[in-house]
């Protein structure tokens, strides 16, 4: 396979260049496929759905071909996914796709897991680490150190924003030794990216060190998140008429996203042949993509802090992905897109549970309400000239092809992604339902290790004097 570049079309490299190089160093540019092959038929079609390591295989073989010999591709997806993606029914046309069951309890683990086992692999006759610099806003870097701990040539920092995630989200990234540490960064989440994608342009800084991103940046942790949206699509596919009495399923794929990495790959998931009709653009007050979706005008902003604070994004990466992808027209047959400011992520948790008695994290909330809004009037009044006011919460004015599924055909089934078991953030669930979650043994006992973290200004010139003086 051969991959470009999101900037620069010229540009041609191999699958190994661009995982280890993370981003092109020349151009700032993201790597993404020339092309997303079809999955045959005959595989597509199997009922029951073949299992998700499965489907992991098959749908990264075309993009390692001729690096990664299919025995090893097989034992790595092995080794990465001993957990499953659970899907679940919610009500007629609702199910959520339960990605939280990996180690750190996020989605994150799906691509983290996947990414360190082929960065291990080509790196292994390498005789100087490689040094992973990432940024996160809450569950990629716990995800990230969990995958990358003790993982022999590999080397990872963690930048994340001073007391702008949950005290578990912290614990879960502070505790880490090792090849593994967390810098606390005194900012946003978009500057510890930035100070990230600085150090990738930073000639003289490459010159010493060789530097890899682990965000969603890397294509290897982007390709993999694929797998779960062909296997949740084709899991409803198959029961459809059984358990909703649909026997042509439109499946939309209701996605809360903050660098929107986990929206690019459930397009790479469409491409390859998933049975997805569209997409919901779910976010929270830092929304982005919403208004670009809305207006036409991509305008990058400062991040604000919310309830759901792994979509604190103001500047979403993956938005470089999407645009080389498609069109903006393109955009808007495919997507509705929708956000929800904190008030409205407390009422959603509230709802969902009273309704279905189930407990959604303050990310799924978001993509909860966007699809009950959709289903239950919102989409038809769109269809009816009543356009919603894009700068205040709920759905923007654009009206994907899928509508009609939704207001007259009544054949659209929403899939909600819920990106984090809810009790990383239990003091919110617990301020919307009365009663904290239950906390999983694998994240109790991390709140009991001690804090190593390290501060660090919001300044590119100590965070590389840091990189020079520690980091050999």
């Amino acid at each position: 396979m051969i991959y470009t570049d999101t900037r620069d079309k010229s540009v041609k490299t191999d699958f190994k260049t661009a995982v280890v190089g993370g981003m092109n160093e020349k151009t700032g540019g993201l790597y993404i496929p020339v092309e997303f092959p079809k999955l045959d038929k005959s595989f597509l079609n199997k009922n029951p759905e073949p299992n998700l390591r499965d489907i992991a295989f098959e749908m990264a073989k075309p993009y390692v071909e001729g690096e990664i010999p299919e025995n090893d591709l097989k034992k790595l997806i092995n080794d990465a996914y001993p957990f499953p993606a659970k899907v679940s029914g919610l009500d007629p046309n609702s199910y959520v796709l339960e990605l939280f069951h990996g180690p750190t309890c996020a989605f994150k683990d799906f691509g983290a897991r996947f990414m360190a086992r082929v960065m291990s692999y080509f790196n292994r006759n390498e005789d100087k680490p490689l040094h992973i610099l990432v940024a996160t806003s809450g569950d990629t870097g716990s995800a990230v150190g969990s995958a990358f701990h003790n993982v022999p040539g590999l080397d990872v920092t963690i930048l994340y924003p001073e007391g702008k995630i949950s005290p578990l989200q912290e614990k879960q990234l502070s505790t880490f030794d090792g090849n593994v540490r967390a810098l606390r960064v005194k900012g946003t989440f978009d500057d510890c990216q930035k100070l990230v994608k600085t150090a990738f342009t930073d000639n003289e800084l490459r010159s010493s060190l060789r530097l890899s991103s682990a965000n969603s940046i890397n294509i290897s942790r982007l390709l993999p998140q694929s797998f779960y949206y062909m296997y949740a699509s084709l899991y409803v596919k198959n029961r459809a008429w059984q358990y909703n009495r649909i026997e042509d399923p439109s499946i939309i794929m209701v996605v809360p996203s903050g660098n929107f990495g986990n929206l690019t790959s459930g397009l790479i998931a469409k491409k390859m042949g998933a049975p997805i009709t569209g997409f919901v653009a779910a976010t929270n007050t830092n929304r982005t993509i919403p208004d670009w979706i809305a207006t036409g005008d991509y305008n990058a902003r400062p991040s604000v802090a919310t309830y759901a604070n792994a979509m604190d994004v103001g500047a979403p990466s993956n938005y470089e992905r999407i645009s080389a992808m498609y069109t903006l027209d393109d955009v808007r047959h495919l997507f509705a897109s929708y956000w929800l400011d904190d008030s409205g992520i407390i009422s959603s948790i509230k709802d969902c549970y009273a309704k279905t008695g189930y407990t959604i994290d303050p990310h799924g909330a978001v993509g909860w309400k966007a699809w009950s809004d959709i289903k239950n009037g919102a989409m038809a009044e769109l269809a009816q000239g009543k356009k919603h006011d894009y700068t205040k919460p709920g759905l923007t004015p654009n009206l994907p092809d899928w509508a009609d599924d939704v207001i007259s055909k009544k054949n659209a089934i929403g899939v909600v992604l819920e990106t984090a078991h809810p009790a990383k953030f239990g003091s919110i669930v617990e301020k919307a339902i009365g009663s904290k979650p239950i906390i999983p043994d694998r994240l109790e006992k991390v709140m009991r290790l001690e804090d190593k973290s390290i501060p660090m200004e919001n300044d590119y010139n100590q965070f590389k004097s840091w990189l020079l003086e520690n980091l050999r």
